[in-house]
C-alpha cells in the first residue's frame, strides 16, 4: 500500500509508479556510491525496495531507497536531493518518514553507509557500528565501470 506525506509544496510517496527513472539513474551515475550505474540496475533496485520518492509538484527531487525484510533488518541507500533544492530540511525530513514508516517498526537492526552525511543520519538515531569487528564486506567499487 503507497502512503504518502506532504509538507508545502514537497510530497513524499512510496508510490513506485511516481518514480522518475531518468532522474535517478541520471543523479546516481554521478555519485561517488554508483558512478556508472547501469539504468536495469536502477530499475531492479528500485523494484526491489520499498522508495521514498520527494516531488515537488510532478518533479522528483529526492529519493531514498530501503532494502528491508519488513521484520528484522533495514539497509538505507540512495538518498538523495537534487542540489536545486538542497537546503530546505528535505532530506532532513525525508530520513524522518522513512525512520517512523509504519512498516519499518520494531526492526532490530538498521544500517547504512555513507562518507559525508553523518549528521544528517545522527538526527535520525544512527551511530557508528557499535560492533564493527562482527560486521564483514564483500564489495566490488568498480562493478558498474568495467
Amino acid at each position: 500500500m503507497q502512503q504518502e506525506w506532504q509538507q508545502g509544496d514537497y510530497l513524499i510517496s512510496t508510490d513506485k509508479a511516481k518514480l522518475d527513472i531518468d532522474t535517478i539513474h541520471g543523479f546516481l551515475t554521478t555519485v561517488y556510491w554508483s558512478p556508472g550505474i547501469p539504468r536495469a540496475t536502477v530499475e531492479r533496485a528500485l523494484e526491489h525496495s520499498l522508495s521514498f520518492g520527494v516531488y515537488r509538484g510532478a518533479q522528483q527531487v529526492g529519493l531514498a531507497r530501503v532494502i528491508t525484510d519488513y521484520t528484522t533488518f533495514a539497509y538505507i541507500a540512495d538518498v538523495f536531493i537534487l542540489e536545486a533544492f538542497r537546503g530546505q530540511g528535505l532530506s532532513k525530513w525525508l530520513m524522518e518518514v522513512v525512520a517512523a514508516h509504519p512498516d519499518l517498526q520494531g526492526l532490530r537492526r538498521w544500517v547504512l553507509a555513507t562518507r559525508d552525511a553523518h549528521e544528517l543520519y545522527k538526527k535520525t538515531g544512527f551511530s557508528p557500528l557499535q560492533m564493527p569487528d562482527r560486521f564483514m564486506e564483500k564489495l566490488d567499487t568498480d562493478i558498474y565501470t568495467r
